[in-house]
């Protein structure tokens, strides 16, 4: 049963933290192009737009996926508890530094990066005037939030692996 848990937890977390990753970590990039579309007087969602047709669309699809696949990443500390649980090594230091790690990822998540997001989202669907300053600081912030996130992320699964003080020799 173990075994299965933990190919539970390693699936869940690949199919739904890495999307996230990906997601918010494009939103910045696809940020700047509304924005230099909108300081050069292009409609963010025209077909003329430098940015590209449909940026804004692409915008509100990474929000999307962000947003999704950041409720499906429940599965993961989930599934992660029951594989701990299985194995006995609730206690250990590696495995309460990655649900902490995990905790400051998932708030970072749902209290900053979302909700800078949805603010984005929103003063580049407006496109009125002096946003564009507003749309160079959000992603400016956004591309650093998800750069820490990535980091945390990072940072868990190095300790999954490596396990410090681990006794099977990996």
């Amino acid at each position: 049963m173990t075994k299965v848990l933990l190919s539970l937890h390693v699936l869940a977390a690949v199919l739904a933290i890495g999307p996230v990753a990906v997601a918010a970590s494009m939103f910045p990039a696809a940020l700047r192009r509304i924005d230099g579309a909108a300081a050069g007087g292009g409609d963010p969602a025209g077909p003329g737009d430098p940015a590209g047709p449909g940026a804004l669309a692409g915008l509100r699809q990474l929000h999307r996926v962000c947003r999704v696949y950041a409720g499906i990443g429940v599965a993961v500390p989930v599934f992660g508890f029951a594989t701990a649980g299985s194995l006995g090594v609730l206690g250990s230091g590696w495995l309460i530094a990655s649900i902490l790690l995990t905790a400051v990822a998932a708030g970072l998540l749902a209290l900053l990066i979302l909700p800078a997001q949805d603010g984005a989202l929103a003063a580049a669907s407006g496109g009125a005037p002096g946003t564009v300053t507003g749309l160079a600081a959000s992603a400016r912030r956004l591309a650093m939030l998800a750069g820490v996130f990535n980091l945390l992320w990072a940072t868990v699964t190095v300790l999954m692996i490596v396990r410090p003080g681990s006794t099977t020799g990996v």
